[in-house]
């Protein structure tokens, strides 16, 4: 079955060297390239590259090789069995000079594409290992047929051996099923297939971390954020991601193309937040981290922008480890200004808030917001892409310094633009009413929710003194995203929105209403296979949000499920009831954000 998941890897903008430019312009643009498994793959256009400099193209580039280096530190970090089998499939792919047409050749081309779509052997968004439609039997006659000399084999071992080894963890559904287990009662750290922590449980790493911690610190590294936990002689300890220790190969590359990037920076203060980054690799210290991330927040100069390193927890069942990401872009210089207007009115959108006054921030600080065109992707950022990011992750630097917040408008527009037509609203939308809605408001009000999301709702509230920002623990990155899609969709449908001009009108809103509805009760479904659960921190989110408001709208029919022909479909019928529905669950969200409880 194929899902609706649209899944990216990156172009150029249509443009060849030497093809004539108004036939170019003529020939309609493909975003759609591959179709394989659970999984369509798009390609994105980068408008407004042209028109950079040349040394902004320069600094484009060298932070692009940057951002290449890293690929293999997240395959690792989600699997410690990733490189190997994804090395030795891709030895038997390029060297294999049997039949290829075979049905069980076919299969064995789909595992490896699964693979580099999850940048390793579990799947994105289920977490449950990825099992190969081909034999055992199979793969040992591939593997067997290629010389070894272009396998990953040890000096003097044999393919066989390799085999015998890869086998059981390819094949058998009992060895590590799950990339990250949030199962209740059970220990998250032995039943993850994650490369996070190596014999130690649970307890162990969370007392590990508790006794570092200072509850008297406003200003706390975030712990844990670049290391393996690991026992050695018996003690806990950490393996640090830096030169030097762990990953120091890719990290030294990464380096050498800061440290190009650095002297084609646009100003000064954009090349003292490369070469404090720099500074952190080189250390491991997450308190010069901290400091690369104050300045990185205060660039507001810089056209040309970046993240590279170990940024986003989600993929840790504890919610402490960063997997390491890349993005480079560039602002859209037009399309920032409904961003623009967005942050500078965060005071508003904070003091009209419906959450508990105690919980507000008596003065939103540094809030920055731009619309953004990516050019390069790396690591946990592709091939599976965001469309917004807000960061930095530390809330006492939100608190403190403020964050930067990005709609990024080509990934989004590569989305849209691959939708249209494909029957999606027809087959999901309960009449022509949602249907219209849609076609005419939802790629607007989608991005909208994506800008209030990223640039107000993660920086909005605050946490109680002494209230530690990892006591959510497993919970802590589903509650967060909950929070900010909250926020988003509160505001969605203020009146404020359309006397700001954000919004044609006050019917809009209704569109991303309608459409978040039934992704998180249904359509987001088609991603998990049937009697799995869900792992994966945005759809758990959508799912909880969803189904709690489907359940409290239930009385007054607000919203429902209705069944027509045999189908379900999401039903609104009172959509300002559902404003006060969402109003409520953000307010409960951020007392358990606040409190840590």
């Amino acid at each position: 079955m194929l899902s609706t998941l649209f899944l990216l890897a990156g172009c150029t903008n249509g443009k060849e060297a030497g093809a004539d430019e108004s036939s170019m312009q003529d020939e309609p643009f493909e975003y759609t390239v591959d179709k394989f498994a659970d999984v369509e793959i798009l390609r994105y256009q980068v408008p407004g590259f042209e028109d950079l400099s040349l040394q902004q193209k320069e600094l484009i580039y060298y932070l692009s090789e940057a951002a290449l280096e890293g690929r293999d530190i997240l395959y690792d970090q989600h699997n410690k069995y990733n490189l190997i089998i994804r090395r030795t499939l891709e030895g038997i792919y390029e060297n294999y000079f049997g039949d290829k047409t075979t049905e069980d050749f076919k299969k064995f081309e789909t595992y490896l594409k699964q693979i580099w779509m999850a940048n390793g052997i579990h799947h994105h968004y289920s977490e449950d290992k990825i099992l190969p439609e081909f034999s055992k039997e199979y793969f040992a006659k591939l593997a067997n047929s290629i010389d070894p000399a272009k396998m990953p084999v040890k000096d003097g071992a044999s393919a066989n051996e390799l085999v015998e080894t890869l086998t059981p963890i390819m094949f058998d559904p009992s060895i590590m099923p799950k990339r990250i287990n949030q199962a209740a009662g059970v220990d998250l750290v032995e039943t993850s297939g994650v490369n996070f922590y190596e014999g130690v449980s649970q307890k162990e790493v969370e007392a590990f971390y508790d006794n570092m911690k200072d509850p008297n610190d406003n200003t706390p590294i975030s712990y844990g954020l670049n290391s393996k936990v690991v026992k050695e002689n018996g003690t806990v300890t950490e393996q640090v991601y830096k030169i030097g220790g762990m990953y120091s190969p890719a990290i030294e590359r990464i380096v050498r193309w800061l440290e190009k990037a650095a002297n084609v920076a646009e100003n000064n203060k954009q090349k003292q937040v490369i070469l404090s980054l720099i500074d952190y690799y080189k250390s491991g210290d997450l308190k010069q981290y901290d400091d690369y991330s104050v300045l990185w927040v205060k660039d507001l100069d810089s056209r040309i922008d970046f993240i590279n390193g170990f940024t986003e927890v989600y993929t840790d069942p504890l919610g402490m480890k960063g997997t390491w990401e890349a993005i480079v872009n560039f602002k859209d210089m037009e399309a920032t200004k409904r961003t623009e207007l967005i942050s500078n009115n965060a005071q508003w959108f904070e003091d009209n808030s419906p959450i508990d006054e105690q919980f507000k921030k008596d003065e939103v600080k540094g809030v920055s917001a731009k619309v953004i065109n990516v050019a390069m992707i790396g690591g946990d950022c592709y091939p599976s892409t965001p469309i917004g990011i807000n960061l930095p992750n530390a809330d006492w630097i939100r608190r403190d310094h403020g964050s930067k917040s990005v709609t990024i408008e080509n990934i989004t527009n590569a989305y849209n633009q691959a939708s249209l037509g494909n029957g999606f609203a027809e087959e999901f939308m309960w009449s022509e009413e949602e249907i219209e809605r849609a076609k005419k408001y939802g790629s607007l009000t989608s991005n909208l929710h994506t800008d209030l999301h990223e640039c107000l709702g993660h920086g909005s509230g605050k946490l109680l003194p002494g209230v530690d920002s990892d006591a959510l623990r497993a919970y802590g990155s589903p509650i967060e995203e909950s929070r900010a899609d909250l926020f988003g969709l509160y505001y969605l449908g203020d009146p404020k929105l359309v006397e700001l001009g954000l919004l044609p009108d006050n019917e809009a809103y209704k569109a991303q209403y309608y459409s978040y509805l039934m992704n998180g009760a249904m359509t987001q479904l088609t991603r998990i296979q049937p009697e799995k659960n869900i792992e994966q921190a945005h759809m758990r989110n959508r799912q909880f949000i969803a189904t709690w408001v489907l359940e409290q709208a239930k009385d007054s029919k607000a919203a429902e499920l209705r069944e027509r022909d045999g189908k379900t479909y999401v039903v609104i019928n009172d959509y300002e009831k559902i404003r006060e529905l969402f109003g409520q669950l953000l307010a409960e969200i951020q007392h358990v954000k606040s409190t840590g409880n």
